[in-house]
């Protein structure tokens, strides 16, 4: 470790070249990391916020939770871990001259079960108390809603009010409005006989608790969700692939150094170093590369998410942070391998002439 720092100051220049490198290979893995994460949670940040373990819906709705549509016969009976919701993509719209348009989610639900009374956080404002309030997504604070605002929902010629803004309020990267089942009804155009799109719980349920419905367990209905799972794989490919050219671009460079250091190496060995100081000392320069690396990549990661505007979805998540710069660190480690099979054949007779 000691011969291996010495070098590095001593050769700043290049290893601060090599480091900048893979600060950078670091910093797109983790930003590619992290919109990954920060996509799949606005895919289903209300979902998780409602802790739900169980997700019944219609059998013939193709996994779907906007086209389903469940009845009350087809219901044997909801206990208190259940509730009833009722989601549609609509259009809101704000009153008055200078109407604002967004696209989002409406999610009706029962003010007597759990979701209602226990799981929406609310950042400011209260509760929907009637059919003519609802509850906003709090970034729909950034498109100009505010407490108190009237809005109209697709071509319902009623006006609703703003009273809340709710955190983790959304669903299929859309916000979320929550208002009741009976306006979910009404821009659904159904009768009083369908009661929701589906059944969430916060309890893990068998199949049998609903035998006329389809039964999801979460990771099964969160992973037929839109898009969720190309989306998902498609930056996991990405991240792989950054991690394969790292190993390859760590195994060059370290190479190649080790190539320029061959006579240096050679005298030594000459000396009667071991080859297995040498090869110690190759191994944690790499570690130390791929280390700063990582605390670089890291920082830069923290200052770009405070940075970014809260339109591009982002999310630290440090668990995984550290798991990305632990397997780093082993691949440095690997990519070391090469430069140590050149050290394990060097003749010195032969590396002086």
């Amino acid at each position: 470790m000691f011969l291996a720092i010495k070098e590095i100051l001593h050769e700043k220049f290049r290893y601060g070249l090599i480091m900048a490198m893979f600060i950078l290979i670091s910093y797109l893995m983790l930003i590619l990391m992290g919109l990954m994460l920060g996509l799949a949670n606005e895919n289903t940040a209300a979902i998780k916020s409602w802790d739900t373990q169980t997700v019944f819906l219609n059998k013939n709705s193709n996994d779907s939770l906007s086209q389903s549509m469940i009845t009350k016969d087809q219901i044997k009976g909801l206990s208190k871990h259940d509730a009833l919701v009722g989601a549609t993509p609509v259009v809101i719209e704000t009153a008055g001259k200078k109407s604002n348009k967004e696209s989002i989610q409406f999610v009706g639900l029962d003010p007597s079960q759990f979701i209602y009374q226990d799981k929406l956080k609310l950042v400011s404002g209260r509760q929907a108390k009637n059919n003519q309030q609802i509850v906003l997504d709090e970034s729909l604070k950034e498109k100009g809603y505010h407490l108190g605002q009237k809005v109209t929902l697709n071509s319902l010629s009623q006006e609703f009010e703003v009273v809340g803004f709710a955190k983790n309020a959304k669903l299929n990267i859309a916000p979320i409005a929550y208002g009741n089942l009976g306006t979910w009804r009404q821009l659904k155009e159904v009768d009083s006989s369908v009661v929701a799109s589906g059944i969430f719980s916060d309890d893990t349920q068998e199949t049998s608790a609903e035998p006329k419905l389809a039964h999801y367990t979460v990771k099964e209905f969160i992973d037929k969700l839109p898009g969720y799972r190309a989306q998902n794989t498609t930056f996991l490919f990405m991240i792989s692939f950054l991690m394969v050219i790292s190993l390859i671009i760590i195994a060059v460079f370290l190479y190649i150094l080790t190539m320029q250091k061959m006579a240096h190496f050679a005298v030594l060995r000459a000396q009667g170093v071991p080859a297995k100081h040498l090869i110690s000392s190759t191994l944690a320069q790499a570690v130390i590369l791929v280390f700063v690396g990582d605390v670089g990549g890291i920082a830069l990661t923290e200052l770009t998410s405070l940075l970014l505007p809260t339109t591009v979805p982002i999310l630290m998540n440090w668990p995984l942070i550290l798991g990305l710069s632990v397997v780093m660190i082993v691949l440095g480690m690997l990519g070391a391998l090469l430069p140590v099979r050149l050290i394990l054949k060097i003749d010195p007779v032969k590396a002086l002439n």
